[in-house]
């Protein structure tokens, strides 16, 4: 379903996921005033939420950080005046929509309310959810940083990179799994440019450490998908992450394939430690979790430096192929997030999509760098098969 407000170009997607969950995607319009925008689209998402008897178990915002705090200040207001509570965990990026420095928009998951959710602490700061779905044990772990508080922007960035892994993991496991159990990650790391090397490092090893990391000849894929992009968030730091686990019922193991791409080398040969995609089974419901992808080809080379329009179609070919083998396609996505390298480039991906039949595709466009200079374009989604 497409809930659209042409009086303010706010644009509300809502994905039903089997009969118990639900995708929002919010796209608010152009208005330059902050507040009023933030406040009628999170008054969208509350009507939804409420409507349907839903809770949410992730939230990621996506706006110019200086606006943070009128975002967050019309959500509060928004959700109290549906009874709906405002003081869970949420990660908040900066990332600008093409039309100028605002608030790009939001993505939300919620289940059904009694669906046993739970809020995940550190301490006494909320990190995340949890709840049982079909007999599955999900956790969701939001904004996690080097220290709890964030408050740590002066240690070199590979080392809060490092201290960034090692707090998931403590939190997994004080709450029962590990990072063995993790189905999809989301980085978003600060001048990404500079830097994405030295993450990819920390990353190997640590990995290593946790024995997810392929060997040479090692053919099993245990890797998480994930997404790593260029992200600023509020609180100053280098980095923070977002992932979900999932574990199964009674020491049974959760029926989970991680993908490689038929037509794309796997980002693990080339020192970047994820897989393409994760399927998560869960009933007569699959959950795809697509990896940040871009125009690389099958021996890890990028493609097509300078033309964003073969960028994108490639992408999305990509992201088509990935789908294939899951027997689902770039029409069954619920949630998308689109980044481009320059705000002009929207309009160009909006037309390539609509030529697709893509014209009520889910997603967020937001401007950001790509993990490597010459991308223009990149695009993650989580798709119901």
């Amino acid at each position: 379903m497409v809930y659209s407000k042409v009086k303010s170009c706010n644009r509300l997607s809502v994905t039903e996921a089997g009969k118990d969950q639900i995708f929002l995607v919010a796209s608010p319009g152009n208005d330059a005033d902050a507040y009023r925008s933030s406040y009628f689209t999170y008054t969208q998402i509350a009507e939804v939420l409420e409507s349907k008897g839903m809770e949410i178990v992730q939230e990621r915002i996506f706006g110019n950080l200086s606006f943070e705090p009128s975002v967050l200040a019309a959500r509060t207001k928004a959700f109290e005046a549906e009874n709906i509570p405002a003081n869970g965990s949420l990660t908040y990026v900066h990332g600008n929509p093409p039309y100028g420095e605002r608030l790009a928009g939001v993505q939300i998951q919620a289940v059904k309310k009694g669906n046993d959710v739970w809020t995940i602490m550190d301490g006494n700061i909320p990190c995340g959810r949890k709840w049982i779905y079909n007999g599955l044990t999900y956790l969701v772990l939001q904004n996690i940083q080097s220290g709890s508080n964030g408050s740590q922007p002066n240690l070199a960035k590979p080392l809060q990179a490092r201290l960034m892994i090692e707090r998931a993991d403590r939190i997994l496991r004080e709450n029962g799994a590990s990072y063995g159990d993790v189905v999809r990650t989301w980085f978003y790391l600060s001048d990404i440019l500079d830097w994405y090397a030295g993450f990819n490092k920390v990353r190997n090893e640590k990995y290593g450490e946790f024995g997810i990391m392929p060997g040479p000849g090692d053919r099993r894929l245990l890797l998480p998908a994930s997404t790593g992009i260029q992200g600023e968030i509020p609180s100053g730091a280098a980095c923070t992450m977002d992932l979900i686990a999932v574990l199964g019922s009674n020491s049974a193991k959760p029926n989970i394939k991680k993908l490689s791409n038929p037509i794309q080398f796997d980002a693990f040969r080339y020192g970047s430690a994820f897989a393409r995609g994760s399927v998560i089974k869960n009933g007569s419901t699959d959950l795809i979790e697509v990896s940040g992808t871009a125009a690389i080809d099958e021996h890890g080379v990028s493609l097509y430096p300078g033309d964003i329009h073969s960028q994108i179609d490639c992408t999305l070919d990509k992201v088509q192929a990935l789908l294939e083998q899951a027997g689902a396609g770039l029409r069954d996505i619920c949630s998308a997030t689109v980044f481009i390298k320059q705000p002009e480039f929207a309009e160009i991906f909006y037309e390539i999509a609509s030529a697709r039949g893509l014209e009520d595709l889910p997603c967020i466009c937001v401007v950001a760098d790509v993990c490597r200079e010459e991308l223009l374009f990149e695009m993650d989604a989580e798709v119901v098969a």
